[in-house]
């Protein structure tokens, strides 16, 4: 993996605001990752800086080792989830598409 492609991965990141969420996969398509594990290993080798809780797996749950802490950061954050899943319908992270400070939209 290129610089390039692991600081454009941070970034997308970086750019989750508090109170949405992102999957792997949403990320690596803004991004233009090869796949969604390459966004997991950057966060796991070089995310502590990162909002890392923001980002869940694609059924809207996050990692089971990850579960506790991260569902009580997106509770502070105003995420409420529905047990161990969050509903990505309604908190899923939707850039406004003229926003071109940073990298394109999901939807």
């Amino acid at each position: 993996m290129d610089d390039e492609l692991h600081e454009r991965v941070r970034e997308v990141i970086a750019s989750v605001p508090a109170g949405s969420v992102a999957t792997y996969g949403d990320i690596a398509s803004v991004s233009g990752a090869p796949s969604p594990r390459l966004v997991g290993r950057i966060l796991g080798e070089d995310g502590h800086d990162l909002p890392w809780h923001r980002i869940l797996r694609a059924d809207g749950t996050p990692a089971p080792h990850l579960l506790d802490e991260q569902l009580q950061r997106l509770r502070e954050e105003g995420v409420v989830p529905d047990g161990q899943r969050v509903d990505l319908r309604k908190y899923r992270w939707r850039r406004d598409t003229d926003d071109d400070a940073g990298p394109g939209a999901l939807f």
